[in-house]
């Protein structure tokens, strides 16, 4: 398949004005409903480069529709306000320069009520377009609309990763929601299923959405493996601690090694305390660490010391989603409101779905054939494809309609302020 934006079937029940606006509606309340208890001063907040502030990511979401659906397809619209496109504009060249990324905590103005008010704007005029458009119209422009509902979903998990980092930077620990601990549990005992290999096939070039970067489905070939039926737990991964795990380089590559020297890991992100930690900080607050809840906030370089720890490895992503196709999307996800891991019950491949993103060994690279978008859109993903690992699955924090068994998620290996944790995998015997 080619790279054009139209690979959903434009169908007429795919098409129906009524389903499009509902959906709109909903994906645009859900992000305001997540920035609701975000006061205008914490949304304010950068706490690294890396991260963003609140009131950003509700402005950029709504300047991606302002730029790619109102402004060439709405008759006689106008932008909102002529300087939001520097300020709000992410990384795409083609549209025009942009405000540095590292700097987006310096945007005091426009204000948090402004942008809200801009986000109303425009949703006004989007909704006008869904009801008004001609048929042809609105079938040109339903994959960009779907690409932009599936943005404002990363979007989302993104609030609440950057806002969890920047309550993590203050002394006083603020809570962002109110659910319970997670409280401990027996932990599940890890078993290894066992896959014959051969040729499998992984990607899709089915008409539904899928972000180009999982496209086109392709042949692979697999030797036999194992992978283990939960994701590695806190409990477990006290005993890699305790057996010096941060402290011998022969389990780590040479770039982890330096890069934890020089931040001086020792655990987890969010953990507290050195040598033997009892709570970690979560988006509900201080919480005791359960042991049978899945490790979360690791980075690739932690996951990968772990598993030569353990005398396993991580998967590839190849192997992890041909095991992954047979199972049910199922798991703790953002529509649950837990927003942190919680333990695995027992069962065939639990968590694959939900709880944290899996690490694979897979680094982030062009599928045979693959084809950007095209256009700026087709900066959403292609020109990432470098010096990033490959990590599947979903998160507590991810919509749970956002996400599918080809989702290929991405971040450079020495990040750990997502929602990440490990499975392992093993060569069969």
């Amino acid at each position: 398949m080619d790279g054009s934006l139209d690979n959903t079937a434009a169908s007429g029940a795919r098409l129906s004005r009524d389903a499009l606006l509902l959906r709109y509606r909903t994906v645009r309340a859900k992000t305001e409903a997540l920035a609701a208890p975000i006061s205008p001063e914490d949304q304010m907040l950068q706490s690294m480069p890396d991260a963003s502030p609140t009131k950003w990511h509700r402005a950029h979401t709504t300047w991606f529709f302002e730029t790619f659906l109102l402004t060439p397809h709405l008759a006689g619209y106008r932008v909102y306000d002529d300087r939001f496109g520097f300020l709000f504009n992410s990384y795409y060249e083609a549209v025009g320069p942009r405000h540095p990324r590292p700097q987006r905590g310096m945007i005091s103005r426009p204000s948090c009520e402004e942008v809200g008010a801009y986000r109303a704007f425009v949703d006004a005029a989007m909704e006008e377009l869904i009801q008004t458009a001609r048929m042809d119209v609105l079938a040109a422009t339903h994959a960009m609309l779907t690409l932009g509902l599936h943005h404002e979903q990363q979007h989302q998990e993104l609030i609440l990763m950057d806002i969890l980092h920047a309550f993590s930077c203050n002394i006083t620990k603020p809570r962002y929601g109110n659910g319970a601990a997670v409280m401990n549990a027996e932990t599940t005992p890890l078993t290894w299923y066992a896959f014959d290999g051969g040729l499998a096939q992984i990607g899709t070039s089915a008409p539904d959405f899928a972000f180009d970067n999982e496209r086109p489905r392709h042949r692979v070939f697999l030797e036999p493996y194992r992978l283990a039926s939960r994701l590695v737990t806190n409990g477990e991964w006290r005993a890699f601690m305790a057996d010096g795990g941060y402290r011998r380089p022969e389990l780590w590559l040479a770039d982890g090694w330096a890069r934890a020297q020089d931040e001086r890991w020792t655990a987890p992100l969010y953990w507290s305390g050195v040598e033997n930690p009892g709570t970690l900080f979560t988006l509900n607050g201080v919480q005791p660490i359960c042991d049978a809840a899945p490790v979360c906030h690791v980075s690739y370089y932690e996951a990968d010391a772990y598993a030569r720890w353990a005398g396993k490895r991580l998967p590839t992503e190849a192997e992890w989603e041909a095991a992954a196709q047979a199972q049910p999307i199922v798991g703790n996800f953002l529509d649950d409101d837990v927003l942190q891991s919680r333990a695995a019950v027992e069962g065939s491949l639990t968590q694959m779905f939900g709880d944290v993103w899996e690490w694979t060994q897979s680094a982030y690279s062009p599928y045979p054939g693959f084809r950007p978008f095209e256009g700026a859109a087709g900066e959403y993903n292609g020109k990432f494809m470098v010096n990033q690992m490959i990590l599947r699955g979903g998160a507590c924090v991810t919509p749970a309609d956002h996400i599918r068994a080809t989702y290929r998620n991405f971040f450079y290996p020495h990040m750990r302020w997502q929602f990440a944790g490990v499975r392992l995998a093993d060569d069969a015997a």
